[in-house]
């Protein structure tokens, strides 16, 4: 009876390349899962709060924020903030390549994020201008647009972007402000509130300065426009 011979089997050498591509995919899957998870949780619940708000809050002891549903936001609030953040809002899908382009033209001095962007950024990311969170926002923007309506977007926009050292929201500002919720807002103090935006511990809505007066003008005519050309249309029920 034959005796059978035991077939040695051949180590396969090591291919450092086809490793790091093998793992490359692997991470870049679980990164996607998880920027999918998280783009689609915050679709239907409200972000309890953001990095920036616990970093606000452990720098000054607490913030005022208070979630509050676009329904109860008077709608000239909302045109008022794409007119003066991003009128293009509902013509882009989260990054506005034409305003990009004039950014670059202007040697970079001008700030080209659209507001699905800055959502992005205060409800997923981090503040900075780091190259990092600069890539991460790039290409969450897109899948945060596939998945959201751009009413949402603006939704959350509203109630996460900061108005005033520690004020965020739009509940907290109008209060902060006014004294009136956001319901009650006027033309031109939803223009004022749109006009602190960029810049909002230097800027003041209820104690203007000439600049926020302007600039509050220049925003309820933007404002009116976007709401003649339709450019409100994907955001106004």
């Amino acid at each position: 009876m034959a005796r059978k011979t035991k077939t040695k089997k051949t180590k396969k050498p090591f291919r450092p390349v086809r490793w790091l591509l093998w793992w490359g995919v692997r991470l870049f899957s679980i990164v996607f899962l998880i920027a999918v998870a998280g783009t689609l949780l915050w679709s239907v619940l409200n972000p309890p709060t953001t990095f920036y708000m616990l970093q606000e809050r452990g720098r000054l002891g607490a913030v005022d924020y208070q979630w509050v549903d676009m329904e109860e936001i008077a709608p000239v609030m909302a045109r008022a903030a794409v007119a003066a953040e991003d009128a293009n809002f509902c013509l882009h899908w989260g990054l506005d390549v034409v305003a990009i382009r004039k950014a670059i033209d202007a040697g970079g001095n001008r700030g080209a994020s659209t507001i699905s962007q800055q959502v992005v950024k205060n409800v997923y990311l981090w503040h900075g201008r780091s190259w990092l969170r600069k890539a991460l926002e790039a290409g969450m923007t897109p899948l945060v647009e596939a998945i959201w309506s751009k009413r949402r977007i603006l939704e959350v926009y509203l109630n996460v972007a900061e108005f005033d050292e520690g004020v965020f929201g739009i509940e907290a500002a109008s209060r902060h402000y006014f004294g009136i919720g956001p319901e009650a807002l006027s033309n031109v103090q939803a223009a004022r509130l749109a006009a602190i935006l960029p810049s909002p511990k230097t800027r003041s809505a209820s104690r203007p300065s000439d600049y926020v007066r302007r600039r509050a003008s220049q925003i309820l005519d933007g404002a009116a426009t976007i709401r003649a050309d339709g450019r409100a249309d994907c955001f106004q029920s």
